[in-house]
């Protein structure tokens, strides 16, 4: 209904203004303030540009153009938009793909060079957000451009564990921030995601974006941004949104796997501008209600991950579940081999998709307690390189899922 309810909106818009180079769809919450500068911004990309601006708030929305400039300059203006402001991934994953294929229906209307989504809130004062994600569409012809953030340490831990480093070692590229949630994107890419909608097949558009522009060899270009403001992390009741965020993963996975299989070696994409600095960061998490969960799952889930997990693995965590917290580790080789396991198990359904994923929940949670522990004895040892060394086990651990991908009977150490 919100799609369709876009699509009338903009069908009227598009009668009125003809056309517009670029579509802006803002989602997350700002002050006027904010949204004046975001405006003012747009109105320095080279021009002549018309920049259609998909947001609902007619009173955050500036007044006037400044006339000296739309000559030269681009020209902004609003289109008002029932387009819903979310919060990621408090709502879900399959929420926020809607309303991402409503921005790319509707810059099809707009028959626009480009579009661009800002989903998130910006923690300091930084450029305009909206400006920096546009800038490389019209300025380097980029396809796809990907946010990376400033982060500290226990932020965005799913995508850091798993999404990231995974999403490197299957496509070949080192992206930060695969599933954004703030995109630049081409009109060449958007059509595709919109005619893969068309023709039957389900791509979820804030997943599947990353995934389509690598296996079409489309360019990449990641922006440096400051710290995003991340929803509070309820580390208590991961198993829904652990469910939310990696089935859409794994699905692309599945879809993509002629491509990746022939895919040998990482290569970095290119990066604009300079990493933002962090003040202190000072946060932390109770990692003894972790490996608790941890050791639960191990007593309790066992009839469910012996169907996932080879013999190998199940002894492993058996051991790991004996330690005492302080000394609780879980090497990068058995969490890698877990997620691959957890990602084939999901491709041959060998139990409902959901229950599969929340069962990995206690697994995860021990993962987040043993980097929470290395960190802190390691001192000296940043979120940056620990999280380097777990992207290149993900890459050595490769071949593993290659072979069980390929033959998962036979493959079963």
């Amino acid at each position: 209904m919100e799609a369709d309810a876009t699509l009338q909106q903009t069908d009227s818009t598009a009668e009125q203004i003809g056309s517009a180079d670029l579509v802006v769809g803002i989602l997350a919450e700002s002050d006027s303030s904010a949204i004046a500068k975001m405006y003012d911004a747009l109105g320095t990309l080279p021009g002549p540009l018309r920049i259609a601006v998909l947001h609902d708030d007619q009173q955050q929305s500036p007044a006037t153009v400044n006339s000296e400039t739309t000559l030269e300059r681009a020209f902004v203006f609003q289109v008002p938009s029932p387009l819903a402001k979310r919060d990621v991934p408090a709502t879900g994953v399959a929420s926020m793909s809607e309303t991402y294929q409503s921005v790319f229906a509707a810059a099809e209307k707009l028959q626009a060079r480009g579009c661009c989504i800002v989903a998130s809130k910006l923690e300091v004062a930084t450029p305009p957000w909206a400006w920096r994600i546009a800038q490389p569409l019209f300025e380097s012809q980029a396809d796809l451009v990907l946010p990376h953030y400033a982060r500290r340490k226990f932020e965005g831990l799913l995508n850091a564990s798993i999404i990231a480093p995974m999403m490197r070692a299957l496509y070949g590229k080192r992206v930060n921030n695969p599933m954004g949630p703030d995109f630049g994107v081409s009109q060449r890419l958007f059509q595709k995601m919109l005619a893969a909608k068309a023709g039957g097949n389900q791509l979820n558009s804030m997943a599947s974006l990353t995934p389509t522009a690598l296996c079409q060899n489309l360019q990449i270009i990641e922006v440096h941004f400051g710290s995003r403001v991340y929803p509070a992390t309820d580390w208590s009741n991961m198993s829904s949104v652990l469910a939310d965020v990696l089935n859409p993963v794994f699905v692309d996975m599945e879809r993509n796997a002629a491509f990746w299989q022939r895919t040998r070696v990482s290569l970095p994409v290119r990066a604009i501008g300079e990493p933002f600095p962090l003040d202190q960061d000072s946060s932390a998490v109770d990692t003894r209600a972790m490996v608790d969960s941890f050791q639960l799952g191990n007593r309790e889930l066992q009839e469910i991950w012996s169907l996932v997990l080879p013999p190998s693995s199940l002894l492993e965590l058996r051991k790991l579940s004996r330690l005492p917290v302080e000394q609780f580790r879980m090497p990068d080789e058995l969490w890698v081999r877990i997620v691959y396991d957890f990602a084939l198990a999901h491709r041959l359904r060998t139990i409902s998709r959901d229950h599969l994923l929340r069962s990995m929940t206690p697994l995860y949670l021990g993962w987040v307690a043993s980097y929470a522990h290395e960190l802190t004895l390691a001192g000296t040892m940043s979120p940056e390189r620990r999280l380097e060394r777990l992207s290149v086990a993900y890459e050595a651990g490769k071949s593993y899922l290659v072979s069980r991908w390929r033959w998962p009977d036979r493959f079963n150490p």
